[in-house]
């Protein structure tokens, strides 16, 4: 059984031989598994494809080690059209991917008091509730946006411009029933109203939304696709219900609305973290786990088994088609080191008693013969 006091006297000779630019390349790529794992987490149907992508690669690396030849034939053909498959079942989470990669690019650069999301100031949060309140007892329907990190404007279709402050009098005037925006939604930047009468990518999840309008498929439509929190009002049940991360509820009163907001913006805006390196480990440890663990996995099998290494072996000496009745009495040495080269990964299960030096003693004569020796590999 392998100790563990053995394990930590061979690590500094395995941190060496990985180097720092292999500890590097290994961090770099568990980020971006990491940050791609968090991206297809934020909907059911793209964790369960990546989920079966990862089972078909361990069933594959099982044919490999068995040589199951067809299995493994079947599946890396399959390998080899997977990258096109993934831009095609991803696209949504890859634009969603790049989009962060840009969106955190571009915030490094900006002053730090303009890289976090604006917090909604609770005088706010308690005129928002208390207004979606008054709707819902008037059965006035509405749909309200409020902007976590992510860009949403490639999901906004039409709308107007208002950039106006937040108040009660403007909410109830643009959701009043004459009123032109009326049937479209209000996003919410900070405590401000950015837009007015926007048009939402509607969900296609259509069992999340039992007996529910255009308003509520809306809200779970971009509460699919980004990070937002999307708060409607049903004029047809007098009731305010939340979409968030792909999910939406109802909530009972104006109060537990207040408490829906406040949990959003400890989120997505945080007012201050005194442990960032223990949140840091805290938050998606699974997620960190996993992407480090598939990082040096595949670090491992690309890089550091194809790595050229030279290996030596002890090998007896053999001979063969000795004509009787001649017998070799003596041997000197009995034994050559072979030392060979090749990739690290050719010689994962060779063994020395795979390697044979056999002498074929055909054209053998009695005495003493010196024969030199030249190993091709």
């Amino acid at each position: 059984m392998f100790a563990l006091p053995e394990f930590f006297d061979k690590l500094p000779s395995v941190l060496r031989e990985v180097g720092v630019a292999g500890l590097v390349d290994m961090a770099i790529v568990t980020l971006v598994i990491y940050t791609f794992m968090v991206v297809v987490k934020r909907t059911r149907r793209s964790g369960l494809i990546f989920t079966g992508i990862l089972i078909t690669g361990a069933v594959y690396l099982a044919a490999r080690k068995f040589e199951l030849k067809l299995t493994a034939s079947l599946l890396q053909g399959f390998f080899a059209i997977l990258l096109v498959a993934l831009v095609v079942i991803f696209q949504e989470d890859l634009r969603y991917f790049f989009e962060r990669v840009a969106l955190w690019w571009v915030e490094r650069r900006l002053p730090l008091y303009k890289r976090k999301t604006t917090r909604l100031p609770s005088r706010e949060v308690g005129i928002l509730a208390r207004t979606l309140g008054d709707l819902a007892r008037a059965r006035i329907g509405a749909l309200v946006v409020v902007r976590g990190k992510d860009l949403i404007a490639r999901h906004l279709l039409g709308g107007e411009q208002v950039d106006g402050v937040l108040s009660e009098p403007l909410l109830k005037s643009i959701f009043d029933p004459h009123s032109l925006g009326h049937d479209g939604a209000v996003v919410l930047e900070g405590n401000r109203i950015a837009r007015l009468g926007c048009h939402l990518p509607l969900s296609k999840r259509l069992h999340k939304l039992p007996h529910s309008g255009t308003r509520h498929a809306a809200a779970l439509g971009l509460a699919e696709l980004s990070d937002v929190l999307c708060l409607v009002v049903s004029e047809e049940r007098g009731t305010i219900s939340v979409a968030r991360k792909g999910e939406i509820s109802t909530v009972a009163n104006p109060a537990e609305l207040v408490a829906v907001l406040e949990a959003f913006y400890s989120e997505v805006a945080p007012s201050a973290v005194r442990t960032p390196w223990k949140d840091f480990f805290r938050r998606s440890y699974r997620e960190k786990a996993v992407a480090f663990g598939v990082a040096v996995l595949l670090w491992t099998a690309l890089v550091y088994r194809s790595q050229v290494v030279q290996r030596s072996f002890e090998v007896p000496v053999n001979f063969a088609l000795l004509p009787a009745p001649l017998a070799v009495t003596t041997c000197e040495p009995t034994a050559v080191m072979v030392t060979l080269s090749g990739q690290r990964k050719d010689f994962g299960f060779l063994k020395a008693s795979d390697i044979k030096l056999s002498f074929g003693l055909l054209d053998a004569k009695p005495g003493r013969r010196t024969a030199a020796v030249l190993i091709l590999a």
